[in-house]
């Protein structure tokens, strides 16, 4: 396989002082003149492949976790602040986007964090909400982003959290009996919680009594939802001190950010623990990702199932990258991850011409799709669409798309490449990020005018859009 230039000086370095080595030191190790290991954490030449080899031998480490994701997402997000007409006509070329991002990813956060507060300055000026006046209010994003953007540049993945869990899984065998058993009993047995399945409330799927120590429970929850909401009770209860370490360590700017997170982090361990990571990733590679089949042979619903392949970004032990979003009717994306190289802008509505749409016009099957995004890499994409709530006539429903996919080299691992013509590239739909940022010139789905780009008006002419785009 051939590898590209990987220019990961700070990874290189990070890796050198985690070891307490001299750069003479570590240049030996890896059987390189000092000059050049000099040159690759400064980032004036790239990696080469024996380099690569020589680090995943030498210190035990994944090469993907050296040439990882993680630059792909922060490059994504930078390059997509970039292209607000606030910058006037600047726009750095992709080399100088790898410098910043490699060089001084300090610097690329805290652009992206300063974009983030400019949106919201400008939107609250532009609406005249009772917000003016206030600065803290105007200037910082949500409690929310601040949340979200935790999580993508984490890559998803809570080390500590995940192995924890695991441990957990394995000591009171989930998964090798009944799931609600074993969850049920260690609530009982270990923390004297007893559960009780009540109409306490009809809007709480569930109540916790610390003092009598009863989780109620509504009786109308789906065995996936009723198991989770108990992996849920019992996180609450075995890993407040991981929990408060990984906040204290996030320090976030707000209060609420940080109670936010802690019901992100709770529900990562539920997550964790009724699906475990190398039981899980196995019986996902040994099915090819039918997430059907995973989802009886689990017990737990599709969306838990996407959301944890979503997860699967364990050092060393990693699963295929693959995007996963939740998106509702209205195109709002509600859930975000992708360890592909697609990452899905930060604002504005989603392609029209992505099939995660299509799933509201099918519901019950799996939609797939093959994609082409505008940087030329091809995807195989799933989607299916799901009902939340609905137990009784007159209770509400809430609809939304699960989609789902991985780079087209991962295809042949998931059922539902089969017979979809991958080699054949006349195959391929071509889909962008959000129109905003995508600068495909002929595009029927358009909604809005790509960002800094020159629109050409011709009243005696019309094409597919009412406007060229030079």
């Amino acid at each position: 396989m051939a590898i590209g230039k990987l220019y990961i000086g700070r990874k290189v370095r990070d890796l050198r002082l985690a070891n307490q080595a001299t750069q003479a030191q570590f240049a030996e190790r890896l059987g390189i003149s000092v000059s050049y290991l000099n040159q690759i954490e400064s980032n004036q030449r790239p990696v080469s492949a024996a380099v690569l080899l020589a680090l995943a031998d030498k210190f035990k480490i994944d090469i993907s976790d050296l040439s990882g994701a993680e630059g792909d997402r922060l490059l994504s997000a930078l390059a997509e602040v970039l292209k607000d007409s606030l910058f006037g006509s600047f726009s750095p070329n992709l080399q100088e986007l790898k410098l910043v991002v490699h060089n001084a990813p300090g610097v690329a956060h805290a652009l992206i964090t300063a974009h983030q507060a400019y949106r919201h300055n400008s939107e609250r000026l532009a609406s005249l909400d009772d917000t003016l006046g206030r600065a803290s209010a105007v200037v910082e994003h949500t409690p929310y982003e601040e949340v979200r953007d935790f999580f993508h540049f984490m890559d998803n993945y809570i080390h500590e959290i995940d192995v924890m869990a695991e441990k957990l899984a394995g000591e009171i065998g989930i998964s090798d009996q009944d799931s609600h058993t074993a969850l049920a009993s260690h609530l009982e047995n270990t923390f004297q919680v007893r559960i009780s399945r009540a109409v306490d409330n009809e809007d709480l799927m569930r109540n916790f009594d610390e003092r009598q120590r009863v989780l109620t429970l509504s009786p109308y929850l789906a065995p996936a939802t009723r198991d989770f909401q108990i992996a849920l009770q019992i996180a609450q209860l075995a890993a407040g001190a991981v929990i408060d370490q990984i906040l204290d360590n996030a320090a976030f700017r707000t209060s609420e950010a940080t109670e936010i997170c802690r019901i992100g982090l709770h529900n990562y361990f539920a997550g964790a623990l009724i699906l475990p990571y190398s039981k899980f990733m196995g019986a996902a590679r040994e099915v090819r990702h039918d997430l059907d089949l995973l989802s009886v042979r689990f017990g737990a619903s599709l969306e838990q199932i996407c959301h944890r392949l979503s997860t699967l970004q364990r050092p060393g032990q990693k699963g295929i990258p693959i995007f996963f979003a939740r998106i509702d009717r209205a195109g709002n994306i509600t859930k975000r991850h992708s360890a592909a190289k697609l990452q899905f802008a930060r604002f504005g509505a989603a392609c029209p011409l992505w099939n995660a749409h299509q799933a509201f016009e099918a519901p019950g099957q799996i939609i797939r799709q093959l994609a082409e995004t505008p940087d030329g890499v091809r995807y195989l994409c799933i989607a299916t669409q799901i009902t939340k709530g609905g137990r009784g006539f007159h209770s509400p429903r809430q609809y939304f798309a699960l989609a789902l996919g991985c780079e087209i080299s991962y295809a042949d691992q998931f059922v539902y490449g089969d017979a979809m013509g991958v080699g054949n590239r006349g195959s391929f739909d071509p889909i962008g990020i959000s129109c905003r940022i995508c600068e495909r010139r002929n595009c029927a789905g358009r909604a809005v005018p790509p960002l800094k780009s020159q629109l050409v008006i011709e009243h005696y002419k019309r094409g597919r859009l009412p406007y060229l785009i030079k």
